[in-house]
């Protein structure tokens, strides 16, 4: 039952027995009689205490538990306005000076075009200094060379030419049966099922008798444990910390004037000028007003549009002009309205009831439906034998001792370490005791152990 986890590397086996012994043992030469310190690793020993662990630590042991004390509760004193009128004077109503403010001058100085028809000719700095060298392409110093194979074999060998043995592989044998007769006659269907099944009467299933409902003559509780154990207890109404609103200023009128009034000054605007336009003449001919629109258009009934209110502008002195020459020139003309033109149904829709005989339920034939024939078994053994639930496995089975892996612990189970091979597995030997009477001493086996 040994499954290996190695991978194999056996073309680094030179077969050569392994030495457990390292190269700084084999070179560093002995200093006095100074011995090497001791290696602080645990021996791996048996646990032989397999009692249930003490569940108390060094901090349960130990630690003292304190009384802890609440702090006083410090009541919140009550507000008390303070008595007497409050100086609504500041630092900047007292010490401020007001002073006359004129208009602010701009300091950006107005824009000026230099402009010219003329053309500009002159020659830019990079033009002028820039020169064009008359440089020379370098050559290439690369040595071209024709490239020629060896003519001689190469003779270093591999590693895995040298280390490979061939061998000739083992083919598996065929599990094929061999070519055997196909048995005659025909073909018997009977299975062990069908022979040996005994049929056993089902008894009726108990179904319990559904209980009338009978509704209970007790009142109803309705009490909940709420409302039977919360009492409420009377108390005040919280008082608001809000503060009251009062006003904070005098009811005396403004003196003075503002920044707004000082700086600003009053300009003259005078009014547009009107022009008066030119008196409208009609054209002589007759207009035509037929338009494709007004021959084809159908009414709809929509209601009307909510006006738009125009945004505020300047409104002009001069009289308002009225007249249009939609008002003047437009004649209404008497157009009635264009009947719908729609065609006749060429197919005519069906007078009568609807027949809902359908091609499937008129042509359908009924078959009746013959049931697959049963294959059970008739009552082939007696129920009253009692059913022997024995077999081989249980009456012949003798079990077995579990075998421990000796790699775990083999100076307990009396094994000796031998060597180790390629692939990382550890041998032991068994020491078995010379058998008395005999002078014979038996030969111990190999066991492989988990690496």
């Amino acid at each position: 039952r040994h499954r290996c986890c190695h991978r194999p590397t056996k073309i680094y086996d030179d077969g050569v027995q392994p030495s457990h012994k390292t190269e700084y043992l084999e070179k560093y030469p002995g200093y006095g009689n100074i011995c090497p310190p001791e290696s602080c690793k645990p021996k791996p020993e048996l646990q032989e205490n397999r009692a249930r662990m003490d569940g108390t630590t060094t901090f349960k042991s130990d630690y003292l538990p304190y009384e802890i004390v609440t702090r006083p509760f410090r009541p919140q004193t009550e507000y008390r306005p303070k008595s007497g009128k409050i100086d609504l004077g500041t630092i900047y109503q007292r010490d401020y000076n007001p002073h006359k403010v004129g208009p602010v001058t701009l300091v950006r100085p107005r824009e000026r075009k230099h402009t010219s028809d003329a053309k500009v000719d002159t020659i830019p700095t990079y033009r002028d200094h820039y020169r064009l060298w008359e440089s020379q392409r370098t050559e290439s110093c690369k040595v071209e060379r024709d490239y020629e194979p060896p003519s001689e074999r190469f003779g270093n060998p591999s590693t895995f030419q040298d280390d490979y043995i061939p061998r000739q592989p083992n083919p598996p044998p065929s599990c094929k049966p061999c070519d055997s007769k196909l048995p005659e006659g025909p073909f018997d269907g009977n299975t062990i099922h069908r022979t040996a099944y005994v049929v056993h009467e089902l008894e009726p299933l108990f179904v319990r008798p559904r209980e009338e409902y009978k509704p209970s003559d007790q009142p109803f509780e309705d009490l909940t444990t709420h409302q039977r154990d919360f009492k409420g207890i009377p108390g005040e109404q919280a008082k608001s910390c809000k503060p009251e609103s009062r006003k904070h200023g005098s009811d005396d009128p403004f003196k003075g004037t503002t920044e707004f009034q000082d700086r600003y000054q009053p300009y003259l605007v005078t009014a547009p000028d009107f022009r008066k336009p030119r008196e409208y003449v009609p054209p002589t001919d007759k207009m035509d007003l037929k338009s494709s629109n007004r021959l084809d258009y159908i009414k709809h009934k929509v209601a009307p549009r909510a006006p738009i209110k125009p945004a505020p502008g300047r409104k002009s002195t001069g009289p308002f002009q009225g007249k249009t020459t939609t008002k003047e020139d437009y004649q209404p003309w008497r157009v009635c309205p264009q009947g719908l033109i729609k065609k006749e149904e060429e197919i005519q829709k069906p007078t009568g009831k609807f027949a809902s005989l359908t091609t499937f339920r008129s042509h359908y034939i009924p078959h009746q439906a013959n049931p697959p024939p049963s294959f059970k078994p008739v009552h082939a053994v007696a129920t009253g034998v009692p059913f022997k639930d024995e077999t081989l496995y249980r009456t012949e089975y003798t079990p077995k001792k579990k075998e421990v892996c000796p790699g775990l612990n083999p100076d307990a189970l009396g094994y000796v370490y031998v060597n180790t091979d390629s692939q990382g597995h550890r041998f032991y030997r068994q020491v078995s005791p010379e058998r008395s009477g005999s002078n014979c001493s038996p030969i111990p086996e190999e066991v492989p152990a988990v690496s």
